[in-house]
């Protein structure tokens, strides 16, 4: 698998793992949703500085965005779509 597509399963694992929308991730990080959204499909090679934003906001190590799937993972699952509802 290449990198580009590490770090985009990845960010997505850890994103949806956490419960996070793509612009809870964006706002967190600093970075734009559009963006976020283009790195989750691959379409986008973030730079240093980004890898550092995105880790820090998903409590994670920079490594943990090259983590190579475990043979048999599947991707992760969508969230709900929709609001939540308000607490």
């Amino acid at each position: 698998m290449k990198a580009q597509a590490l770090v985009a399963r990845n960010i997505r694992r850890l994103r949806v793992g956490q419960g996070l929308s793509q612009e809870a991730l964006a706002v967190d990080a600093g970075i734009d949703r559009t963006y976020v959204s283009r790195l989750e499909r691959g379409l986008e090679n973030p730079s240093v500085a980004v890898l550092e934003k995105l880790a820090v906001a998903l409590k994670a190590s920079i490594p943990d965005l090259f983590a190579v799937p475990v043979k048999g993972d599947l991707p992760p699952r969508p969230l709900r779509a929709g609001r939540r509802p308000r607490n």
